[in-house]
């Protein structure tokens, strides 16, 4: 089940920021782990080569480049590269995301579109690249990971993420549907809050610093009790790229303990 041998996955955003698992790290991960050759893609080469040596301990194939996912040479070259290498592209996962604060009248021009590049526009870019290769190969499965800030308020002003995110899903699907007669599947993982490194980050831009506070406050808006993982998205993730997910394509794997069920918004 869930075997991946003889695929090639892009991993977009495979490092994580500090120590633990971020969501790109542990999919990166899990992929190798299910016999795909990932190509692991991140601007911090410091924190792809943690997972390289991960992945290559594990003895599975992790091979990492550098690479701004916002800017189309470099995506180029990227894929260009892949296919020298491995001579296919099967899986992308787009997981590259960073979420800014502000509302409309208090986030300047710049960060909004800042915002947009990083959450959107790279999907987009990637897909640019990569889905003729798929089209014409017949098959392959991209995985965009959005947000549920994409799709309800989530407790914080961020405006230009919640936007991105949510145009992230219908590019998914209206992609999906032009696609789908050439073999090609994209679906969305849309992780709610994430007990991850990216934590801190958010705890220093949105409550003042405090990350126990932030912990806590985050753990008490699940309906399970809990944050979930880097795993919990992993696993999602995988499954979308899976064979036993071939007849799913533009549709989004919510992962998230229940938040968007509630009605409410706790704590």
């Amino acid at each position: 089940m869930l075997r991946l041998d003889g695929k090639v996955a892009i991993v977009t955003g495979c490092g994580s920021f500090g120590d633990g698992w971020g969501n790109g790290k542990a999919t990166a991960v899990l992929l190798a782990r299910q016999g795909a050759t990932v190509y692991g893609v991140d601007v911090n080469m410091d924190a792809a080569a943690i997972t390289r040596t991960i992945v290559e301990a594990e003895g599975n194939s992790l091979h990492v480049g550098a690479c701004d996912v916002t800017d189309a040479t470099q995506i180029g070259a990227l894929v260009s590269d892949c296919l020298m290498r491995f001579g296919r592209l099967d899986i992308l996962i787009n997981n590259v995301g960073r979420s800014e604060p502000g509302d409309p009248e208090t986030m300047d021009e710049a960060t909004w579109r800042k915002q947009l590049d990083i959450n959107l526009t790279s999907a987009f870019l990637t897909s640019k690249a990569t889905l003729p290769v798929m089209a014409q190969q017949g098959t392959g499965a991209i995985v965009n990971i959005s947000s549920i800030a994409g799709m309800r308020w989530v407790g914080k002003d961020q405006i230009a993420y919640a936007a991105a995110k949510a145009g992230l899903v219908q590019f998914t699907k209206v992609t999906a549907v032009s696609y789908a007669a050439r073999g090609v599947r994209l679906n969305c993982v849309v992780p709610g809050l994430m007990m991850t490194p990216i934590v801190q980050r958010l705890a220093d831009k949105y409550n003042a610093g405090d990350y126990e506070g932030m912990v806590a406050k985050r753990n008490a808006q699940v309906p399970m009790g809990r944050m979930g993982d880097a795993w919990d998205v992993a696993h999602a993730a995988l499954f979308l790229a899976s064979d036993e997910a071939r007849y799913i394509t533009g549709t989004e794997l919510v992962v998230d303990g229940g938040i968007t069920a509630f009605t409410g918004w706790p704590g």
